[in-house]
């Protein structure tokens, strides 16, 4: 399944130090009338969030703010290409370079196991399977994030509307890393993982990947 995807990266005049969480809210308060940059309802008789997976997703990789529109949403990456500034909790950062970056690219089986690296943390665990996590041994903790690992896949797929068919096999090699969510302690993850299916670079996996977590990139074989 290939899928046109854009890539909005923005040069500023430092180093951001900011959440990509930042970068969602200050964009969404410049353009809150279109759901797919905020993933909240705008409907004032039926409030709450969109729950599929987000086309719309807010990096911040190496200190460089980047912004991921996939299918349908990548026309609006293009009209919000225009900001010149961004504003995160105060601090200004002025916006001196502005990259459109528009590919095709494929999302689906693959015949070989693919490696990928996450660049930022990825929640896999709730606070159920978190618990379950916790009780269990190294081996089994192995196999239970291979598991998550299958199923967010299986997720994403179905929010893109690709039927999964084959078997999905995966392999992780992470470690835990503290982060947060919304100021709440959270577990998150980082390392390798290696899973026979096509992830597009910067696409996210696992929970809150419209806030930038579990980013990854797909690692060139030996």
């Amino acid at each position: 399944m290939f899928i046109i995807n854009n890539i909005l990266i923005l040069q500023t005049n430092r180093f951001v130090t900011d959440s990509p969480s930042t970068l969602r809210g200050f964009i969404a308060s410049r353009f809150p009338d279109n759901p797919l940059l905020h993933h909240h309802l705008n409907n004032p008789n039926k409030k709450g969030l969109v729950y599929t997976y987000p086309k719309v997703q807010y990096k911040i990789i190496d200190g460089t703010p980047m912004i991921l529109g996939i299918g349908e949403a990548k026309e609006i990456v293009k009209t919000i290409s225009n900001i010149d500034y961004l504003n995160l909790k105060g601090k200004r950062y002025l916006v001196t370079e502005k990259k459109l970056i528009e590919q095709d690219v494929n999302f689906s089986v693959s015949e070989d196991l693919l490696t990928y690296k996450f660049l930022s943390p990825w929640l896999a665990l709730d606070e159920e399977s978190y618990k379950r996590y916790r009780k269990r041994n190294p081996e089994e903790r192995q196999k239970q994030l291979e598991s998550i690992l299958v199923g967010n896949i299986i997720s994403m797929a179905k929010g893109l509307e690709y039927v999964i068919i084959d078997k999905i096999t995966a392999l992780v090699d992470v470690k835990e890393v503290p982060t947060s969510l919304k100021s709440t302690p959270m577990l998150g993850f980082l390392g390798t993982f290696s899973v026979n299916f096509e992830i597009p670079d910067y696409w996210g996996i696992g929970k809150s990947v419209s806030r930038g977590f579990g980013t990854v990139k797909r690692l060139e074989s030996s």
